[in-house]
């Protein structure tokens, strides 16, 4: 489990073929620093398990399954990806429950620069667009943002400083892909009121109490 803080903007040392799959040598020094063989890394909002370490760099593989549902498959030598490491349980939840388990591929349509920040529309592929609300929360590239405009087929964020220097969104240009998860919380939602209901229950409840907001 991740929370979106991106920790170290790592790089792609080295990406093998290995068949269908691939071996991935990603730079790291401050993510590397307790990593060891098994350990989990998010790499641009994918969690992938550590195969070796070694001089500030670790190898994980990537395979089939990974590299069609993510944008990990366009990743060459000296790329630029986000790094998070687990959150433990004694640690800030500074953005939000994030599994690193991506749900789509977007891609950046625009971005419209301001004084401080800028504000960045990614397409949505239409399975996710019912858990995408404005104020709400997602993961682009590994990164926890709060949706600033929801629609059908995007959706808006707003980056600031600290976000446009330390992550890969800080360069990423119109037409560059992006990896996607929506919260969680609202697919568990939608999975336990659409088993209610074929259980012959109502959706929802009205006030058990039936007191005034």
């Amino acid at each position: 489990m991740f929370t979106g803080i991106v920790e170290e903007l790592g790089e792609i040392v080295a990406v093998e073929a290995e068949g269908d799959s691939a071996v991935l040598t990603i730079r790291g020094p401050l993510v590397t620093e307790d990593a060891v063989h098994g350990a989990s890394i998010a790499v641009n909002g994918v969690c992938l398990t550590v195969v070796d370490v070694k001089d500030g760099t670790f190898t994980a593989d990537a395979m089939k399954e990974t590299l069609d549902r993510s944008s990990l498959g366009a990743l060459e030598p000296g790329s630029k990806v986000n790094l998070e490491r687990p959150v433990r349980l004694s640690d800030r939840l500074g953005g939000h429950l994030v599994q690193g388990h991506v749900d789509g591929v977007g891609t950046i349509l625009s971005r419209q620069p301001g004084e401080r920040w800028d504000v960045v529309t990614v397409s949505l592929p239409a399975p996710l667009a019912r858990y995408v609300v404005g104020k709400g929360s997602i993961t682009v590239d590994g990164i926890s943002l709060t949706v600033v405009e929801a629609g059908a087929d995007r959706f808006g964020v707003a980056l600031i400083p600290t976000t446009l220097s330390l992550t890969t969104l800080g360069h990423k240009k119109p037409g560059d892909p992006v990896n996607l998860e929506v919260d969680v919380v609202a697919k568990y939602v939608e999975r336990m009121l659409g088993d209610r209901a074929a259980a012959g229950g109502p959706a929802s409840d009205p006030d058990p109490v039936g007191g005034a907001a």
